[in-house]
């Protein structure tokens, strides 16, 4: 059919990365009414509830998929345990964001599911560089990007922390290709 796109799918030794759908709103509205985990984010306010994932979900099925895609993480055992993705602001390249559920920190999922959205960039999508950021707070998030094969830039932006109500300073990165 024309003008039908296939959603993407990565499969893991231990995830599946697949599109958001409605049966995933309640484990991310529980992941990120977590201040531990929102407060790391940009975009996302604390408290967040179900209709804020749903508007979520929503909001991911209008992206152009040639500009922008997003990933639940789903752990093959537990389920939705956090979201990967790639977004577009001022940059001609794709910026890689990323959310887990704090049951599921310190267990390495987070750098298996960048490593496999990179490769999917690359290989499948076709981008040669990616960027990203972390609070300069989050050294478990530097650790995961650096460990995806990111690179510091020198630049920090300052950022503004929808949950923290402020802004933060943020560590910029860029992986290439």
């Amino acid at each position: 059919m024309f003008g039908l796109r296939l959603k993407p799918f990565i499969e893991t030794e231990r995830l599946l990365l697949r599109p958001p759908e409605a049966r995933d709103a309640e484990a991310i509205a529980a992941n990120l009414n977590d201040f531990s985990v929102s407060s790391m984010l940009s975009k996302v306010p604390y408290p967040y509830d179900e209709g804020a994932a749903e508007a979520f979900i929503d909001h991911v099925e209008t992206l152009d998929p040639d500009r922008e895609q997003v990933f639940v993480m789903e752990h093959k055992r537990s389920g939705p345990v956090g979201v990967i993705g790639f977004s577009r602001d001022a940059h001609p390249w794709p910026e890689l964001g990323y959310w887990l559920g704090r049951a599921w920190w310190g267990e390495g999922l987070a750098t298996e599911a960048a490593k496999a959205a990179l490769h999917w960039a690359k290989t499948e999508w076709g981008k040669k560089v990616v960027g990203s950021g972390h609070f300069a707070s989050n050294a478990a998030s530097a650790g995961v990007l650096i460990k995806a094969g990111f690179l510091y830039t020198g630049e920090v932006r300052e950022r503004e922390s929808l949950a923290r109500g402020a802004v933060q300073p943020t560590r910029m990165m860029v992986w290439l290709a």
